[in-house]
């Protein structure tokens, strides 16, 4: 009879610790709920600033945009600029460059008295 009772002890102490564990686990659920709603309530309240912040931002990046582009479209036209001055300027010194030359060969003659510069 003293093994019937110990047997029986034993699987109601069993019975009662997984009672409990499941007691347990139903509380931290219970509680894992109530975290997931006010974090719920905080997310939606984060919502609700960003979209009052969305139109402006938006309509900030716009305006950051256009005048990025009008940047580009800046220094594209200084380097064209630039570009045709350098082909205007290019000829007209290796010109005086020769003219120069020229002038000096023939003052270099006129001096020196000589035909040809050696």
């Amino acid at each position: 009879m003293n093994e019937t009772y110990g047997s029986l002890v034993l699987d109601v102490l069993g019975g009662v610790g997984a009672l409990l564990v499941g007691i347990g686990i139903f509380i931290a659920a219970v509680a894992a709920a109530k975290t997931m709603g006010r974090l719920r309530t905080t997310l939606d309240e984060v919502d609700r600033q960003l979209e009052n912040i969305g139109t402006p931002m938006t309509n900030t990046l716009t305006h950051v945009d256009e005048v990025t582009k009008s940047l580009e479209d800046t220094a594209g036209a200084l380097s064209r600029t630039a570009d045709l001055t350098r082909s205007a300027v290019s000829p007209a010194l290796v010109n005086l460059g020769a003219t120069l030359s020229g002038v000096t060969a023939g003052l270099r003659r006129l001096v020196t008295g000589k035909d040809s510069t050696t």
